[in-house]
């Protein structure tokens, strides 16, 4: 579940090492040995940091011949840390206070007779109202495998690949492994 991304992502970076290693990694890329000049470390007390950070897909790596360079993944940094301000305030996630009657409306433009959606809106806010008419069947706590998802999503669009990646990128579902859950309704868009 997305919540528990949330927490482990705050119990990791929690740390005043990992902090002090983030702000390193700001100013740009450095090897582990040069970390731990810095900071004034073993280099295993700054392996056993970076690990923490890369399991949580802060930090990662490249190699350069014989020296590994770890890198700031700042965007994935951002979004991590911001996600915690969407729980309350939709605003972050782009909810534009649609009323019921807009959504009706757009649902009456873009989806048929049959229930079926043509095409995606283009413009996000008609996007987002589409998205969510279209998980309206699915359950809140229950897991879903990918194949499932995908026949679910079939029987409104036939391009599953582009909805269910439109459904974990806007916050309506989470995936992992290859299971995919809906978010808890605080943290959708609209």
């Amino acid at each position: 579940m997305q919540l528990d991304r949330i927490v482990n992502f705050h119990k990791t970076i929690g740390d005043k090492t990992r902090i002090r290693i983030i702000t390193l990694l700001k100013q740009g890329p450095l090897h582990g040995q040069a970390i731990a000049g810095k900071l004034g470390l073993k280099p295993p007390t700054i392996s056993h940091h970076l690990a923490k950070l890369k399991e949580i897909d802060i930090v990662y790596q490249r190699r350069d011949k014989n020296t590994i360079y770890f890198y700031l993944n700042e965007d994935k940094l951002e979004r991590t840390a911001l996600a915690i301000t969407r729980l309350g305030g939709k605003e972050m996630l782009g909810n534009f206070d649609v009323t019921d009657q807009e959504k009706a409306n757009v649902i009456k433009n873009f989806v048929d007779s049959k229930g079926r959606i043509e095409a995606l809106p283009a413009q996000r806010k008609k996007k987002l109202i589409i998205l969510e008419y279209m998980i309206r069947g699915l359950n809140h706590g229950e897991t879903y495998k990918e194949k499932e998802i995908n026949e679910y999503i079939m029987h409104y669009h036939e391009d599953y690949a582009t909805v269910r990646r439109e459904l974990v990128m806007n916050h309506f579902m989470f995936r992992q492994n290859g299971i995919y859950e809906l978010n808890p309704i605080e943290m959708w868009p609209v």
